[in-house]
């Protein structure tokens, strides 16, 4: 005949199910990386373990030497406690419990709380709770155990269970918020570091970061078409955010005058240009003087007038002939479109020449001054061009040296694709639409919308916010751009929206 089993009491039961509630508490905060997620939890199943009235938490600041808590049920505001001080002081400062059964007895309670709160407390109880070294790293104190009795020592036991496992997952949090602030000091270094080369340029890694961030946050809202299922987390959408924030690092790479560079020659040839013309000006001066000995040689001393005013006239010309040529040049040298024509006159212009201090004929436009003259739009060179393309590669290259973590490990990836475009021609790897992942494909049409409204720079004016839709319309009708998300950043205007967001 088999045993018949006894019946658990319910005492045991009771304490059955407290048990099981630390364990699945303790799943639950080693989960949890917000601390101002987790320190609720904490004081939640707390209170419900010692069947208190309310609870508190106090986390040990040993630099300060203070006990601080911004999570003690009934009050509003961060509480700050000297070590030693109050009954949770003492706690923290001994490592021992304080079981008080009558408060109001006990010459350790302060009654000023209650005063201010018009609360009353009857009974407290307060745990140290320790680490894995067993360090106390804070206290919890449960106030007012239900049904008008004493913690006992079975409350003690559980508190401190409890304590223990909140003290793990505290640290947890506390280290995952030092390695954000990490990520974020590092980021916003980087980005100094980026707007330092460039200083026309600041503001725009920010911006393009808001743009793109609320993009992502559009798609929320976003119920048909191929985005309809598309949703980003809060910890996505600071993958997204640093991706943004570091997508033009590799400029550090790129040579400072190719960077900054305004117009198609820089300053130190334009310079060279201009003396090479004084010197035009003062051969034609000198020749002129040359052709008026020779004439008044010719024509006798009685011929001096009409030699000046021959030789004036001419000289005249000539010199305005010479400016009109150097007015034509810094016409080219803007960073604009060249003219049509403009660059068979550059080659004509390539056969003038001066007599130099030797009589020697100089050219006076060099092949190295008309091929840069000649860039037909901006003031890039196909090799300066490329240069400056490069700062994806830079980018790619000094993100992927970062240990980021497995939360954000595509940053990388997001960032080296944000010059890519749908239909192949982008740069620098041409890769197919395929390839592209969405966060790049949002990132790109921020970022051209703020290359296009950014603020006056040297080399380009800023162009109207509806002037800036138009052309990324375009590219988005010729398959370069993703047509589904510019129409959702037209839709849910992203611009005004992420300016909103903005700090002033």
């Amino acid at each position: 005949m088999l045993p018949q089993s006894v019946p658990a009491s319910p005492n045991l039961s009771r304490r059955l199910a407290k048990l099981t509630s630390i364990l699945d508490v303790a799943k639950a905060m080693s989960a949890e990386r917000d601390l101002d997620l987790l320190l609720p939890l904490i004081l939640y199943e707390a209170t419900k373990v010692v069947e208190s009235d309310r609870c508190s938490l106090f986390i040990l600041d040993r630099e300060r030497e203070e006990l601080w808590s911004k999570v003690a049920q009934g009050s509003k505001n961060e509480i700050r406690l000297p070590m030693g001080s109050g009954i949770a002081g003492q706690v923290a400062h001994t490592g021992a419990v304080i079981n008080i059964p009558d408060a109001y007895a006990d010459p350790r309670f302060n009654s000023s709380f209650d005063v201010s709160s018009g609360y009353r407390t009857h009974t407290i109880l307060c745990v140290p709770m320790r680490d894995a070294n067993g360090d106390v790293t804070g206290v919890i104190q449960a106030l007012n155990k239900r049904g008008g009795i004493v913690f006992d020592a079975e409350d003690e036991e559980l508190l401190l269970a409890l304590g223990a496992q909140a003290a793990g997952a505290i640290e947890n949090a506390l280290l995952h918020e030092e390695i954000n602030r990490l990520f974020e000091g590092f980021v916003s270094a980087s980005v100094v570091a980026i707007e330092a080369r460039d200083p026309t340029t600041a503001g725009h890694s920010g911006r393009v970061a808001d743009l793109t961030v609320s993009l992502a946050q559009a798609l929320e809202h976003h119920t048909t078409g191929p985005y309809a299922q598309v949703r980003f987390s809060a910890v996505e959408l600071q993958e997204l955010r640093y991706a943004s924030l570091l997508h033009d690092f590799g400029k550090v790479g790129v040579r400072e005058n190719v960077l900054v560079k305004a117009e198609k020659l820089y300053p130190h040839e334009l310079d060279n240009l201009r003396a090479r013309f004084q010197l035009a000006r003062k051969d034609l001066q000198l020749q002129s003087s040359r052709r008026r000995l020779a004439a008044v040689e010719a024509r006798g001393l009685a011929a001096l007038p009409s030699i000046h005013q021959e030789e004036d006239a001419r000289l005249a010309t000539e010199l305005a002939q010479l400016d009109e040529v150097m007015g034509f040049l810094l016409t080219c040298n803007k960073p604009t479109v060249l003219a049509q024509g403009n660059f068979e006159r550059l080659l004509e212009l390539g056969k003038l020449t001066f007599t130099d201090a030797h009589d020697r004929g100089q050219p006076l436009l060099l092949p190295n001054e008309i091929q840069s003259l000649s860039i037909t739009r901006g003031t890039l060179s196909p090799e300066e061009r490329r240069e400056i393309e490069s700062h994806v590669d830079h980018t790619y290259r000094f993100l992927s040296q970062i240990p980021w973590t497995r939360a954000l490990r595509r940053v990388p990836e997001i960032a080296y694709a944000h010059h890519e475009k749908l239909d192949g021609t982008g740069y620098p790897r041409a890769i197919p639409d395929t390839t592209i992942p969405v966060q790049s494909r949002m990132m790109s049409i921020c970022d051209i919308y703020d290359a296009l409204t950014a603020s006056d720079r040297p080399y380009k004016k800023a162009v109207p916010h509806l002037l800036a839709l138009d052309i990324l319309k375009k590219e988005a009708s010729s398959g370069q751009l993703d047509a589904e998300l510019f129409s959702i950043f037209v839709g849910a205007e992203i611009p005004r929206r992420a300016l909103k967001k903005s700090p002033a």
